[in-house]
């Protein structure tokens, strides 16, 4: 099959045929991204090629960078799960795009038909939910990336996305089309790091105008839980981290009180509840830590309170409570991509975020060339951006 390297993004030429385009591939654990020229395969049936436009970082991508699970690792790959795009060709029986539609990519895809699609009550999908295990495509249990030299090696998938590539091959069910009037550069926040934050506040549990809220990990996903409570009119919107910056920053999107640990002596979860009279409505766990979750579980309210589990966790431990603690009438559940169904709700919440209800240009702290991939993984891990831009 002949390989074309396109010039000017998606002419049409390109359809059926094997693309040759940059791409940063992970070789190891830890290691530097290397910019790699690779072939791209069509799409087959029920896949979707995109050209990537913008693409950005999240915490998933560093600890899978790291290789902080080990089961997880495969390599050569190619990471990346936050972006936008043009679709660039559609393999067979796909309906729901076509060439030249602006898209999001789906970590967490909803293939529509499964018995979790069809129930309202959870954005859980059977097919194509979120799956870290899985490097391959569905249709034949094989990649789409193989490297462009004489090797052809093949590089696996990450997430359903890829996105830390020009092009890219995901499965049907794994994309979404959205206004084509939408700034492209701000609808890559919502593929993973916004929408997750602002679903939990929206979605996972509903927050009131009124309630209070405490929020532990000032991160992208954190911050966005703050703009998704304050857009709702939370009354109280307690921060929660060791980097004193974030009290600045936190104020941007709706924070109303800061917390760092360092600064006292006594127990976070007594400052809160002395705060708030009794604890917060609501709490949010951003950062993957057992023991985070339980001061967080500890600082709302006896009968009602409910924490929300947002952060990735990658310790082997069990969650620290003991089950006779479920009994004060606290709650503990867990929110994958802010309780959005992809498909369904993202077209939506675009229109949403593009009016003005979420505010969206405070989470791009950084832009950079695509080729500077690493200097933007850098700012990540010094806690210096929230969202760095990368453009091909």
């Amino acid at each position: 099959m002949e390989a074309v390297s396109p010039i000017n993004g998606c002419s049409g030429d390109t359809a059926g045929r094997v693309i040759i385009c940059k791409a940063a591939v992970a070789w190891g654990p830890g290691e530097p991204l290397v910019i790699e020229q690779v072939r791209v395969d069509p799409p087959q049936k029920t896949e979707v090629r995109v050209k990537i436009l913008f693409t950005s970082i999240c915490h998933t991508d560093l600890s899978a960078w790291k290789g902080e699970n080990e089961s997880q690792r495969a390599y050569p790959r190619i990471f990346g799960h936050e972006a936008a795009g043009i679709v660039e060709s559609v393999g067979e029986g796909v309906t729901e795009v076509a060439a030249g539609d602006h898209v999001i990519p789906l970590f967490h895809g909803e293939c529509g038909t499964c018995r979790c699609c069809k129930n309202p009550k959870t954005n859980a999908c059977e097919v194509m939910g979120v799956n870290p295990m899985k490097r391959t495509m569905t249709h034949d249990g094989k990649t789409r990336f193989t490297t462009a030299d004489e090797r052809r090696l093949p590089i696996f998938h990450f997430l359903n996305t890829s996105t830390f590539s020009e092009f890219t091959v995901l499965e049907s069910a794994c994309v979404v089309k959205i206004d084509s009037e939408a700034p492209m550069k701000k609808m890559t926040l919502l593929s993973c790091g916004l929408s997750t934050g602002v679903g939990a506040a929206w979605n996972t549990v509903n927050v009131e105008a009124g309630s209070t809220v405490a929020i532990f990990g000032l991160g992208a996903v954190g911050l966005a839980v703050a703009e998704g409570a304050r857009a709702r009119g939370a009354s109280k919107i307690i921060g929660v981290d060791i980097n004193p910056l974030k009290s600045i920053v936190g104020k941007q999107f709706g924070i109303t009180d800061f917390i760092n640990p360092r600064d006292s002596d006594n127990p976070v979860h007594e400052i809160i509840i002395e705060k708030t009279d009794g604890g917060v409505d609501y709490s949010f766990e951003c950062v993957g830590n057992g023991e985070i979750l339980r001061t967080a579980f500890l600082s709302t309210h006896i009968g009602w309170g409910t924490t929300v589990m947002l952060g990735v966790h990658t310790s082997p431990k069990m969650l620290p409570l003991h089950p006779m603690e479920l009994f004060s009438g606290r709650k503990v559940v867990a929110s994958v991509f802010g309780g959005f169904k992809g498909r369904t709700h993202m077209p939506h919440f675009a229109k949403q975020c593009i009016k003005g209800v979420v505010k969206l240009d405070e989470f791009i702290t950084h832009q950079l060339p695509f080729h500077q991939i690493n200097d933007a993984f850098q700012l990540l891990i010094d806690g210096k951006s929230l969202r760095c831009v990368l453009q091909f």
